[in-house]
């Protein structure tokens, strides 16, 4: 009897001493889930009004929403009197080998980050990058994806993209054409320029403005160099490029109009 007295009287003791802190953590629990509910809620909303990328919106949210819990775990355990030292100590030593472990990923993570918020290139942007040129066709936390012109898939982590030279192609939405013609000394100029012009207006793909320009880049002693610059979209721009150059081909020489080697492969 008296051990079990004793028993009732300490646990007596314990829920007086500590049963007000017990209800405090439990409301400041339940409150606080609400809370972050409602949180995460408005947050989701703000994301989509500030038109956030899709691939950023649902990590911001989570990692909020981790970070809310794992503060209102602590503050519940502040409040029931639970030493948090060993916690922040371990908390601490997982996040330094975590750190060690995973720098290369995480930087490509920081790196995918600041690709999405600071946009120097869209998914279906035209770039060169790492000495490939192709369409990105996806752009993720950790690495970029790129599609060549030849059909290869060409993934680049972002760290490389962040840290390093990237050619956005088509972000201006037009791109120059420059070509050069040989011509020997014999060949008119001004008939020249009158075929390139009439070649331009004939061309759907060549862009009104900006004007383009015709001249003579070089002369050298076996003739002159004629520069074309015209103006193409620039999607699309390696086929406009080529079905301009083949009828330019074809109409220089229906005028007479003969460039360095047609004599010898005539002969």
């Amino acid at each position: 009897m008296n051990q079990t007295a004793n028993f009732y009287d300490k646990f007596y003791d314990w829920v007086i001493l500590k049963g007000p802190n017990i209800l405090l953590a439990i409301a400041v629990i339940a409150i606080g889930f609400w809370l972050i509910r409602v949180f995460s809620r408005w947050m989701q909303s703000r994301l989509q009004k500030k038109k956030v990328n899709s691939s950023l919106s649902p990590f911001f949210l989570s990692v909020s929403v981790a970070i809310l819990r794992i503060l209102l775990i602590f503050l519940t355990m502040q409040i029931l009197g639970i030493q948090l030292t060993i916690f922040a100590a371990l908390i601490g030593a997982v996040g330094v080998a975590a750190g060690l472990a995973l720098s290369g990923t995480m930087q490509n993570f920081a790196s995918g980050v600041l690709i999405l918020l600071l946009k120097p290139f869209r998914v279906s942007d035209n770039i060169i990058a790492q000495g490939q040129e192709g369409t990105v066709t996806s752009i993720q936390l950790f690495f970029t994806v790129v599609t060549t012109f030849d059909n290869r898939t060409v993934v680049i982590p972002n760290s490389k993209l962040s840290n390093e030279v990237i050619i956005n192609i088509s972000a201006k939405g037009s791109r120059r054409l420059d070509l050069e013609l040989k011509f020997n000394y014999g060949v008119d100029l001004q008939k020249v320029k009158q075929v390139v012009d009439e070649t331009i207006a004939e061309s759907k793909s060549i862009l009104k403005t900006p004007e383009k320009r015709i001249g003579i880049a070089t002369l050298e002693e076996s003739g002159y160099k004629v520069l074309i610059n015209a103006w193409l979209n620039s999607h699309g721009f390696h086929d406009a490029r080529l079905i301009f150059q083949e009828k330019l081909l074809e109409n220089l020489k229906a005028s007479g109009i003969k460039l360095p080697g047609m004599e010898a492969a005539k002969a």
